[in-house]
């Protein structure tokens, strides 16, 4: 698995919130209808207040289910991260993540199931090989290539991590 550790000062994640179910393969209709909800010029606004790593446009899911349980309701955010000092507008959401280390995971190909394997593989593989456990806080992926119809992407799938 392609993977980086990095560490990261604290900062927040701001955007569009809404509770939804999780769903493990496919395309999750309920965060697709939210995305799709939102004006372009939303989506361009919030694009640009980001100025922190990770960055562009990120879907970030946050209150997950410690089992990961299928159906269990989750908040996802659209949005981006700024650094702390950073003004958020009345209108949008805020998550704040504290100063932590990071285990980034990228991957290429179809959209969204190359993601998809990859986060399953995380549980699977990579922490038990590897001397990290999950901490607290939320999951974060940015896109950084996509195709026009969205139908292959290359991303990035930040997760919080410390010492085993």
């Amino acid at each position: 698995m392609d993977t980086r550790i990095i560490e990261r000062p604290a900062f927040r994640l701001i955007g569009h919130a809404a509770r939804v179910p999780l769903i493990h393969q496919g395309i999750n209709p309920h965060i697709q209808q939210h995305i799709t909800a939102l004006p372009q010029e939303e989506h361009l606004r919030l694009k640009a207040l980001g100025d922190v790593e990770p960055e562009g446009l990120l879907q970030v899911c946050d209150d997950l289910d410690p089992d990961g349980t299928e159906g269990s309701e989750l908040t996802y955010l659209h949005g981006v991260a700024v650094s702390r000092d950073t003004p958020v507008a009345d209108d949008l959401d805020a998550i704040e993540v504290p100063t932590g280390t990071w285990a980034v995971f990228r991957t290429a190909g179809p959209y969204p199931q190359s993601l998809q394997q990859v986060w399953a593989a995380t549980a699977t593989e990579w922490f038990p090989a590897n001397p990290w456990r999950s901490r607290p806080g939320p999951a974060i992926v940015t896109v950084l290539e996509r195709t026009d119809d969205f139908s292959t992407a290359t991303c990035e799938l930040w997760l919080p991590v410390e010492p085993a």
